[in-house]
């Protein structure tokens, strides 16, 4: 039972929804099993939930019932290691925040630099995508937004057309250099992402700033999109059809 006492001593100073693990509760290795134990009896209790094997957090109730923990806390040891980013939330979580869509998954989608496998933590299904630029700080909000153009006939509850709409407000938001700095990152997207960035970048920028992209284009290629010339008049120069 000290145990059990001292482990809710640790956890009151958490955050309710955050995500911890035994090893952060500070015992001696020595104490691993009886942890393990008090830890499995205080989910039984109700005191604590367990999201997968080792993975702990405190319910956090409301109103309208539990929350479940933010998608963050589920993977973050996936996003950083020793306060160095490794990858980024992107896919289903990132459609609903840029307001693409208002459907959320039990899917997670992890930009990286490396392949991957997918993996399973509790119900939630997190699943790998292999990221060719290099992954900063900085430039985790401008790849977020390419990965969103790149999937664009995944994300649910919507169309294309509207999701265009959705991505030319999103990228006039964009201060010049941010937009300059998301045309250099685009370049080592797939084809029909490049065209589609350029087609859109074209709607809120009147200079040629898009050129660099159109060149990467091989000239004879054209693009399958859902997307009428009504919402994205400069298709045709990108032989989006």
């Amino acid at each position: 039972m000290r145990t059990t006492a001292e482990i809710l001593n640790v956890i009151s100073k958490f955050k309710d929804g955050y995500v911890f693990t035994y090893d952060e509760l500070g015992f001696e290795p020595e104490k691993t099993n009886a942890v393990i134990i008090a830890l499995n009896r205080l989910v039984k209790e109700g005191k604590l939930r367990k999201i997968s094997k080792g993975r702990y957090y405190k319910p956090q109730m409301t109103e309208f019932g539990e929350l479940k923990p933010d998608t963050f806390q589920v993977v973050k040891d996936l996003l950083q290691k020793d306060k160095k980013v490794i990858g980024y939330l992107t896919g289903f979580s990132v459609f609903n925040s840029l307001f693409l869509t208002t459907q959320v998954s039990n899917t997670i989608q992890i930009g990286c630099n490396n392949e991957k496998k997918a993996i399973s933590r509790g119900m939630y299904k997190i699943r790998f995508i292999k990221q060719a630029n290099r992954i900063t700080e900085d430039n985790i909000p401008l790849l977020q937004i390419l990965d969103s153009i790149r999937f664009i006939k995944d994300i649910p509850d919507t169309n294309q057309n509207q999701s265009c709409n959705r991505f030319i407000a999103i990228l006039k938001e964009l201060a010049p250099e941010r937009l300059n700095q998301l045309k250099k990152l685009v370049l080592k997207y797939n084809a029909s992402t490049r065209a589609l960035t350029g087609a859109l970048i074209d709607m809120v920028e009147a200079d040629n700033g898009t050129q660099i992209i159109y060149e990467s284009l091989n000239p004879a290629t054209a693009y399958s999109f859902s997307i009428s010339t009504q919402t994205l008049p400069t298709k045709d120069k990108w032989r989006i059809r």
